[in-house]
């Protein structure tokens, strides 16, 4: 007789003594009783094995690190980056799912504000005020303002409201949990991705304003690789913020949040102007200093059109340095605080 056999009969002989001793007036519930304490042993050690094998994994890890050895093998980091990798590339599938309302998403807005403000006011009778004179047209204001406007919405959108939903009565964030990262791992991994969605809405800017504006605007990048920084700290920068907001607000006031937050910030971001012009208004323009939003502005400003004043590169990159770093460690706190609750 094979184990499989002998495991059924005794299934059937424990039933038997219970349906005897439940037929002779004994309460069935004292067989299980008796053995309950040893299938819970049982399941205990099983799972204290389990345990001291991933133990034994993280601490050869640190010990790998600590010793510095680089021909030493160190499974526990190629665990982790596989791990992170995998969580990427999930997102970036489900993204490629929801690709027509992603880009629909990003692409609306700007379109509709060069649409209006550069395509239709300048062909009417009183035209624009703000395109008028010998100055860069409205177009060539509105470019990089519209690009901060991208990444700040898209950045947002990719990590509030996601995890505004994963924070709810379904508790979905404890399926990303409990893959073999850090927690910490987790939420940067969030803000990689929607970094890299931030990225993708203020390129599609560039082509929309390329053709759509009736006076033509005047692009210039003259230095690529601080093009390609701003970008990346601005990215960050916004998904940082996402990840505040869907850590620290209860996700029934994510669209309150949107409309006393996000909006108001945006239109005081230097977007339709720059933060030169002002200057004739002092208290705002110290103001708005503290509005990351505004750096990001005026980062894409120094960045694709240069002949636009704009704030020195040096003040530009450690502002963005300092809100992305500022924001991380908040979002990150509540993060933690909301997945450990």
């Amino acid at each position: 007789m094979n184990s499989a056999s002998k495991r059924n009969a005794a299934h059937r002989n424990l039933i038997d003594r219970i349906l005897g001793h439940r037929n002779s007036g004994n309460p069935g519930s004292v067989i299980f009783l008796k053995a309950f304490p040893g299938l819970l042993l049982r399941d205990l050690k099983a799972f204290r094995g389990l345990l001291l094998r991933d133990l034994e994994v993280l601490m050869s890890d640190l010990g790998h690190r600590s010793s510095g050895n680089p021909n030493s093998r160190n499974p526990g980091s190629g665990i982790f980056l596989k791990a992170f990798w995998g969580l990427f590339l999930r997102d970036l599938r489900v993204l490629a799912r929801e690709l027509v309302p992603f880009l629909l998403r990003v692409g609306m807005q700007p379109l509709l504000f060069l649409f209006v403000f550069t395509f239709i006011l300048p062909r009417m009778s009183g035209a624009n005020p703000m395109a008028a004179g010998s100055g860069p047209s409205f177009g060539t204001i509105l470019l990089p303002g519209l690009m901060a406007v991208a990444i700040m919405f898209s950045g947002i959108a990719a990590v509030a409201l996601p995890l505004s939903s994963e924070f709810g009565i379904t508790r979905e964030i404890d399926d990303r949990v409990m893959c073999p990262l850090p927690l910490w791992a987790v939420a940067l991994e969030k803000v990689c991705f929607s970094a890299m969605q931030s990225i993708v809405a203020a390129l599609l800017v560039i082509p929309m304003a390329w053709y759509i504006p009736a006076v033509p605007v005047q692009a210039n990048v003259a230095n690529w690789f601080l093009l390609a920084l701003v970008l990346v700290l601005s990215s960050l920068l916004a998904g940082s913020l996402g990840l505040v907001i869907g850590s620290t607000v209860n996700p029934k006031q994510i669209g309150l949040v949107f409309s006393i937050i996000v909006v108001p910030i945006t239109f005081l971001g230097c977007v339709y102007y720059p933060w030169a012009y002002l200057d004739k208004i002092r208290w705002l323009q110290v103001g708005v200093l503290f509005n990351p939003i505004v750096y990001m502005s005026e980062g894409l400003r120094a960045s694709v059109t240069p002949g636009i004043a704009h704030m020195p590169w040096w003040a530009i990159l450690c502002a963005l340095v300092f809100f992305t770093a500022a924001l991380g460690r908040w979002g990150l706190k509540g993060f933690l605080g909301r997945v450990l609750s």
